[in-house]
């Protein structure tokens, strides 16, 4: 019995393992915290964090989609960008889609306004988690 219950929490933490890797991403030297990602302009990387808050900016020129990881705007670290244009290539407003959640997104890292992000064309970079 002793054998098994070891077998199993091997097992376990094998899947639990796993998981981590796979919302890591394929690569860790390329996967990074939203507070870091500022050192990585002009890199492309995989930035994951949590949301922690979500905006479409409807009334604003371009219709930006604001979507903060980590801390909220004003005090945010880090932010994917998505346009008006691209809004539509989502099954559900992105604001609503991701808020609350962990994320993975992949980009080239820009910044804007001393804030590192990521701008979106493809719902296929986010990944939630």
């Amino acid at each position: 019995m002793k054998k098994i219950k070891n077998n199993l929490a091997s097992f376990l933490a094998m899947v639990i393992l796993f998981s981590f890797a796979q919302c890591q991403g394929k690569n860790d030297k390329d996967t990074i915290n939203p507070t870091n990602a500022i050192n990585y302009v002009g890199k492309v990387k995989t930035v994951c964090g949590s949301v922690a808050n979500a905006n479409y900016a409807s009334r604003s020129r371009g219709g930006p989609t604001f979507i903060n990881l980590d801390k909220p705007y004003p005090n945010q670290v880090f932010t994917i960008l998505i346009w008006d244009s691209d809004r539509e290539k989502f099954s559900q407003p992105p604001e609503k889609m991701y808020r609350g959640k962990n994320i993975c997104v992949s980009g080239k890292i820009i910044v804007y306004r001393g804030v590192a992000e990521i701008i979106i064309k493809d719902p296929k970079q986010i990944v939630i988690h």
